[in-house]
């Protein structure tokens, strides 16, 4: 007998096949460790392989991805309490050592990607390597040294702590930055010191286009040439205060006699403040 059109197959027809395919389907899914999308990587198991000495350990992320070598790092500073945590071979990934919030001492040995050590509030981070883009982003508190370059927009939104790159850096370093201390011992790129809002940037070599463009407050110290100056940027008068503030952090960080700088602040041009916001403003006229 023919089947009525629009009625299920009889059982045993096609929906045998069609099990075996939806529990292969199924089987498959649940062996993928990464969001289809690849926006996340679904295994979160701790990797367990750092070698534990005392109050120090150290662990090689070669065949670690960023998730593993992250969740790896945390357990170590927050589950086990250590202070001094080397890392081997990070290879350059993304997205690592950033969230952490404790005082502690995390050493990299090898080159990291975009994005290393953002959003930290504490620890003292010794990179031995380069970094890519917006290292050190949003850092709240510590210390982060680079003993290479680093990419476009290191130290973007900085809130506190010091930066401290022995290399050149790219272009906007400390754009949109509201504290703590920048040192660049190389050159830097256009647009440095972008928005700037607080905070301080010591460049020791020369500097491209645009310097401190629309910043609102902080002092950018130059020793080399600047290509230009950007909207708002003015040369300041020099203080001893300034003078001490140099001397102290090449003396903390072994940087040797500091060259001679020039200064550049904010000429406040822009400063197109009114007492009443534009609400209140109507309501008054």
């Amino acid at each position: 007998m023919d089947q009525v059109a629009g009625s299920k197959p009889a059982a045993g027809a096609n929906g045998g096949a069609g099990d075996k395919v939806a529990a292969a389907r199924t089987a498959a899914e649940s062996d993928v460790l990464f969001d289809p999308r690849g926006l996340v990587e679904l295994d979160d198991e701790i990797p367990n392989v750092a070698e534990i000495d005392g109050d120090s350990a150290q662990f090689d992320a070669k065949d670690l991805t960023t998730r593993k070598t992250n969740a790896e790092l945390r357990r170590l500073v927050y589950e086990k309490g250590l202070k001094d945590v080397t890392i081997l071979n990070p290879s350059a990934r993304h997205s690592l050592g950033v969230g952490i919030l404790t005082r502690c001492k995390i050493t990299f040995e090898g080159s990291l990607g975009y994005f290393g050590v953002g959003l930290i509030d504490g620890p003292e981070v010794q990179i031995n390597g380069r970094v890519g883009w917006s290292v050190a982003e949003n850092m709240m508190s510590g210390v982060v040294v680079i003993e290479s370059n680093a990419g476009s927009l290191a130290g973007a939104a900085l809130r506190g702590g010091d930066l401290v790159v022995k290399g050149q850096v790219g272009a906007r370093t400390g754009i949109d930055q509201k504290g703590g201390t920048i040192i660049v011992m190389g050159d830097a790129g256009s647009m440095t010191g972008f928005m700037m809002q607080r905070g301080r940037q010591i460049i020791c070599g020369d500097v491209g286009p645009g310097l401190g463009d629309s910043m609102y407050d902080g002092t950018i110290y130059v020793a080399g040439k600047v290509k230009s100056l950007g909207i708002d940027c003015v040369p300041g008068d020099w203080t001893e205060a300034d003078t001490e503030l140099i001397e102290r952090k090449f003396r903390i960080y072994g940087l040797g006699e500091p060259p001679e700088f020039q200064k550049f602040v904010c000429g406040k041009k822009l400063y197109n403040y009114d007492s009443l916001e534009p609400s209140e403003r109507k309501l008054v006229l």
